[in-house]
């Protein structure tokens, strides 16, 4: 039996399965949704939603960090992981307790918010995760 579950909304199938399949591996429960619609219908039919991981460019009329507000709204204590290619988004444009990824991100990085942002109270709990232990990948060195 899974401890905790993970929301994983991306709209990439295959990003999606991937990422879902990592996390399973790491031992969470995973629920997927393909958009922001598709989430909120996940968030109404679970009890409980430990922590989500949301893309921000999504199809339709809503977006990640839409959907990012409306879950910190409902919720103060779901871990909230706001990731984009495309976008840089600072901590005013992120929910309270919410943290943001560049992508391409370290799966050691995910797993690292998961566990500081689950096992923390709720409210601001992520500001030191994401600012100090997240640093860029680094870029592979080519030897010669």
């Amino acid at each position: 039996m899974y401890e905790h579950t993970v929301l994983v909304v991306e709209d990439d199938p295959l990003i999606r399965l991937t990422l879902s399949e990592c996390l399973q591996d790491e031992g969470y429960a995973v629920v997927e949704a393909g958009n922001v619609l598709e989430a909120i219908a996940v968030l109404g039919k679970h009890d409980r939603i430990d922590a989500m991981v949301t893309d921000i460019d999504m199809p339709g009329s809503l977006n990640g960090l839409d959907l990012a507000r409306l879950v910190r709204g409902c919720d103060s204590k779901t871990v909230i992981i706001v990731a984009s290619g495309g976008q840089v988004v600072g901590p005013d444009e992120l929910p309270d307790g919410g943290c943001f990824l560049a992508k391409p991100y370290r799966m050691a990085d995910l797993f690292s918010i998961l566990l500081h942002g689950i096992s923390r109270p709720p409210r601001g709990h992520l500001e030191d995760t994401c600012t100090e232990n997240l640093k860029p990948a680094p870029l592979a060195r080519r030897s010669t």
